[in-house]
């Protein structure tokens, strides 16, 4: 079968390409550019823990290893403390974030790639057209080495400003310049060492209305200042009044610092009409924009990649169920959606706007904890999303119990056992395209390894596990939050929680694994039986041959 063809090799194409080999499929990734990144400090990404876990489970061993995690997250009003969030302090912490430069996070990928063996990458390729027909996409690139490449899907990865989604004539509606930043890269010594700083209306009002300090490896820290709307541009000098000013007022003097980079970072909030048209696909920023009030673009990107990975590997070893292919948009679509909807109604407000105040509590202690859950991965503006209303969760019946996570929410990381006695957390078990099934046995520290498959339900249930219509790994937990001893878990590829049992079902669990592939329990198809819906995908929309489109977004 032809491999999955990859158009753009940011993150997000870097990551779906790897994704796609450690579950057998290979792809071609076309790249743009010449194949490597520009060396840009001031360009960084944070990764939430359940996003930094995923990556570095693709083998890029740059978030580990140059990759910053925050000892605390301090959050500042006028010149007082409003709070301190600290990680790794106590076991009931949040776990810490990392904060790496975008450059490391994509060299690490394109390392694990070079090394996987299913993924090609072509610098230079420029893609101008796209045809679909029932087997598969061709799509052709310009340039001296233009040529033809056929694949059996094809995924826009190309950024802002998607050849791929204009060239499917897809509407990218939204806002423009919903906020703006100054950034600096530089070196220097602040007061709290380690420690993410978020600091609204700082005295010294030359910062303007918002400072934001956020550590990086090797003494470096990212600065972000909040400009005035419609503001003019950001001179040199007025830059660097604001490093001066901002530092002396943290500091009591201004230290000093070693520049290292600067921009301004316009933040634009816009949204496809469709993720999928027939064959093709988008993901990231080619499908979505927004970053307002710690709301992570390019995690949601990666999370993009982690859903459609193993559903595009399903449908490449075992067929497409259109179902299957449909919840993509329908999941992460809804999701994205619901953050830019949180970000839009919130911004009014916590901006000094009018806007729907009864929605948002009206303290300033409750603005700046919703602006902390946001860039902490919390709350409507930045907690990992769930899946509640996927065509792939399963009926409700009386088998289900409820547990501490709801269906189609993230599980949660616990420590599992393999059946070999080897120990991990679940997140570690994932990125193979297997479900995962997890019985609930309190006690499993001290089984004896050498009957453990042969002890209590487990001959049973193992005989159900492998008899399911998906690869399926069976691992067994000391206890789950919320969940009864001998509680059997279905866990997704993706690690959300499919079902919840009590005991061993294999009936039950046979249908649910089968509702999870998109075969059974699930809604109609949608984007192949030609839905026009916002969760949907028109049919017949392919762009075939269409050369050259750059029109303007919106």
């Amino acid at each position: 079968m032809d491999p999955v063809i990859v158009v753009g090799a940011g993150p997000v194409g870097l990551a779906l390409a790897l994704s796609l080999a450690a579950q057998g499929v290979p792809s071609v990734v076309l790249d743009e550019g010449p194949g490597k990144d520009e060396p840009r400090p001031v360009r960084t990404a944070v990764l939430r823990p359940d996003i930094a876990s995923f990556v570095t489970g693709l083998g890029c061993t740059t978030v580990r290893d140059e990759g910053a995690r925050w000892v605390a997250w301090r959050s500042m009003r006028r010149g007082r403390l409003v709070s301190r969030v600290g990680f790794g302090e106590s076991p009931a912490d949040v776990p810490s974030p990392v904060h790496i430069p975008q450059h490391a996070l994509t060299r690490g990928l394109r390392d694990a790639l070079a090394a996987s063996g299913l993924v090609r990458v072509v610098p230079d390729s420029r893609l101008d057209m796209l045809e679909q027909d029932a087997e598969g996409v061709s799509v052709h690139t310009s340039g001296p080495g233009g040529t033809w490449w056929r694949g059996s899907y094809a995924v826009g990865c190309d950024g802002a400003r998607s050849t791929v989604r204009k060239l499917l004539d897809i509407r990218f509606a939204g806002r423009t310049a919903v906020e703006r930043q100054a950034v600096v890269a530089l070196r220097t010594e602040l007061p709290w060492p380690g420690e993410a700083l978020l600091h609204r209306l700082p005295p010294w009002r030359a910062s303007g209305d918002e400072a934001m300090a956020r550590p990086l490896q090797d003494g470096v820290w990212r600065l972000d200042w909040l400009l005035p709307p419609r503001a003019e541009l950001v001179t040199p000098d007025a830059l660097l009044g604001r490093i001066r000013d901002t530092l002396a007022g943290w500091c009591g003097s201004t230290p000093p610092y070693e520049l290292l980079d600067t921009g301004v970072h316009t933040v634009h909030h816009r949204l496809a009409r469709r993720w999928r048209v027939r064959r093709a696909f988008l993901a990231g920023d080619a499908a979505h924009l927004l970053g307002a009030l710690g709301t992570q673009a390019l995690d949601e990107g990666l999370r993009d990649a982690q859903n459609l990975a193993w559903k595009l590997a399903q449908a490449w070893h075992h067929g497409a169920s259109e179902v299957l292919l449909d919840s993509y948009q329908t999941e992460r679509r809804s999701a994205v959606a619901a953050r830019l909807r949180t970000a839009d109604q919130s911004l009014p407000v916590l901006r000094g706007g009018a806007g729907p105040r009864g929605w948002i509590p009206g303290t300033a202690r409750g603005h700046d904890a919703l602006v902390t859950d946001g860039h902490l991965g919390r709350g409507p503006l930045g907690a990992p999303p769930a899946y509640p209303h996927s065509p792939l969760t399963p009926p409700y019946t009386e088998s289900h119990i409820p547990v501490g996570t709801g269906l189609g929410a993230p599980a949660a990381d616990i420590c599992v056992t393999a059946p070999d006695g080897a120990t991990a957390s679940l997140r570690d078990r994932l990125g193979k395209g297997r479900l995962l099934v997890v019985l609930v046995a309190p006690g499993t520290g001290v089984w004896d390894r050498r009957h453990w498959l042969t002890a209590g339900v487990m001959p049973r249930l193992a005989a159900a596990v492998s008899a399911l219509p998906l690869d399926a790994e069976l691992l067994v937990a000391e206890d789950y939050p919320g969940a009864p001893a001998h509680a059997v878990l279905l866990v997704r590829p993706d690690g959300h929680l499919a079902a919840a049992f009590n005991g061993v079902q294999p009936a039950q669990l046979y249908a649910a694994a089968e509702a999870v592939r998109g075969e059974a329990g699930g809604s109609e198809p949608g984007v192949g039986a030609g839905s026009t819906g916002a969760g949907g995908a028109d049919a017949g929309v392919a762009g075939a041959g269409v050369a050259g489109g750059r029109g303007a977004d919106g």
